[in-house]
């Protein structure tokens, strides 16, 4: 009978390790077939498909101009990377490095990098596999670990060893795993529309709404069609993201230019370049939950109450993982892309929780 209670955890561990994988491999084949079905109406209905095909030529003219900062790289010694950034302010000032989410580049953080250049030295990064930064090959090299990893030797090839840090979707959950991991690295830690990473794993499990939501984690799994999906009729799917009434950005006055779009088709319209950013999601279900989860950082959490992608309640309860300072501001009518839908009240609440923080150290 104690033979019987020793095994007991260790079976319930499993079964609910086969359930749970089962849910993930499931939920891909259904999300692969709803968007195999989508492409075949699409074609049945006389609609047409053109295949992907790369983007010859100069980069977009918006990418051309006088830019809010400078193009640097940085070569990794351990991982034999390099990286591209644009950095503005000086050299010497405290560091606030910005990672951005999915499908996005260093172009996202534009009115970032103009707003807080007079007080730090702002950085705002290519994430491995995105933009002109290296882009290894296999699925493998874009464990969290591996992402980790990358900011912190990128900290150490800037000269610094802590900085502010800013993350946006998908390096939102970069940023909050920077902050566990390494806290004395993180002076202030700002995401913008991702909670703790726990919360988000228990969550989906518990909420079919956000499991919805998040459907793309899972077709992201497949090998390929993804890939082949976002770069049909002309990165249709890429455009939508950012364009429509219910993903995309909803101020009009913030919404991306012709040209502004026309840049990020072009990021992305590269030889190999969806597939460094999708291999991003294909590690995910091997690396969570986290098995050490706390943040000591003083942080600020961001989040546009319409974000189509992330429920809002999220966001509530990201609070239990935060022993230290925390805030929370929630953005009525603002959608996921929120630095670049709002950047004038984005970087006024930044400054808050900068300044604010500063006054209490005073």
């Amino acid at each position: 009978m104690a033979r019987l209670r020793d095994c007991l955890p260790r079976l319930m561990f499993t079964i609910r390790s086969l359930l749970f994988w089962s849910l993930v491999y499931g939920y891909c084949g259904l999300c692969a077939s709803i968007y195999l079905l989508k492409l075949l109406w699409s074609i049945g209905q006389g609609t047409r498909a053109d295949l992907p095909a790369g983007r010859a030529g100069a980069p977009a003219p918006v990418l051309e101009r006088p830019l809010p900062g400078t193009h640097c790289y940085v070569r990794i010694k351990e991982s034999g990377l390099r990286f591209h950034y644009v950095a503005a302010g000086e050299r010497g000032k405290p560091l606030m490095l910005l990672l951005h989410g999915f499908p996005e580049f260093w172009y996202s953080w534009r009115y970032q990098l103009r707003e807080f250049k007079s007080e730090y030295r702002v950085v705002a990064l290519d994430l491995r596999g995105y933009g002109e930064t290296d882009a290894p090959i296999h699925r493998e090299n874009y464990k969290l670990d591996c992402l980790i990893t990358d900011i912190k030797d990128i900290l150490d090839s800037l000269g610094y060893s802590k900085c502010v840090l800013i993350g946006h979707d998908w390096g939102g959950m970069i940023a909050w795993l920077i902050a566990i991991c390494y806290p004395e690295m993180v002076m202030k830690l700002i995401v913008i529309n991702f909670p703790h990473p726990n919360v988000f794993t228990e969550y989906i499990l518990r909420h079919p709404a956000q499991l919805f939501k998040s459907s793309y984690y899972y077709f992201f799994q497949i090998p390929w069609f993804p890939e082949f999906m976002f770069s049909i009729n002309d990165f249709k799917a890429l455009k939508h993201l950012f364009t429509s009434h219910h993903t995309g950005i909803r101020g009009k006055g913030c919404q991306l230019t012709t040209e502004e779009l026309e840049a990020y088709v072009y990021v992305f319209s590269q030889p190999g370049a969806l597939s460094g950013p999708i291999n991003h999601y294909r590690n995910i279900f091997s690396c969570l939950p986290l098995k050490h989860h706390m943040v000591t950082t003083p942080t600020l959490l961001l989040w546009g109450e319409k974000d189509a992608f992330m429920e809002v309640e999220m966001a509530e309860v990201t609070k239990i993982y935060v022993k230290n300072y925390f805030r929370l501001t929630i953005l009525s009518e603002a959608s996921h892309w929120l630095q670049q839908e709002q950047p004038d009240i984005v970087n006024k609440l930044i400054w808050t929780f900068l300044k604010e923080e500063a006054r209490k150290k005073d």
